[in-house]
């Protein structure tokens, strides 16, 4: 009997976490901030990007990540109505929100 694709592809997405070199999700999330200050070594640097390589949901992660701190930055100094259309309402909403903590 052969496996159906998406049972199939979480089994690869699983393996591949247990090779040399690779992290988890949750690692990745650990090393974001790191990786845009450029704070990570060499080989940390590497597994973290190829981490990137492998993993469209931490791709996706970290592009509203760097919105958020773009967002984060600008939020003082711009008009809300100067938002890019792109960005969607519930990330704004969750950066206003976290800066009001």
């Amino acid at each position: 009997m052969t496996e159906t694709k998406p049972r199939l592809m979480r089994r690869i997405h699983g393996m591949m976490f247990k090779l040399p070199l690779m992290i988890t999700c949750e690692d990745f999330e650990d090393f974001i901030l790191a990786y845009l200050e450029d704070e990570l070594n060499a080989r940390q640097k590497f597994v973290f990007e190829m981490h990137l390589k492998l993993c469209r949901e931490c791709r996706e992660y970290l592009a509203a990540y760097r919105i958020s701190l773009e967002l984060a930055k600008q939020s003082g100094k711009a008009d809300p109505d100067a938002l890019p259309a792109e960005v969607p309402e519930d990330l704004v909403a969750a950066v206003m929100a976290a800066r009001d903590c």
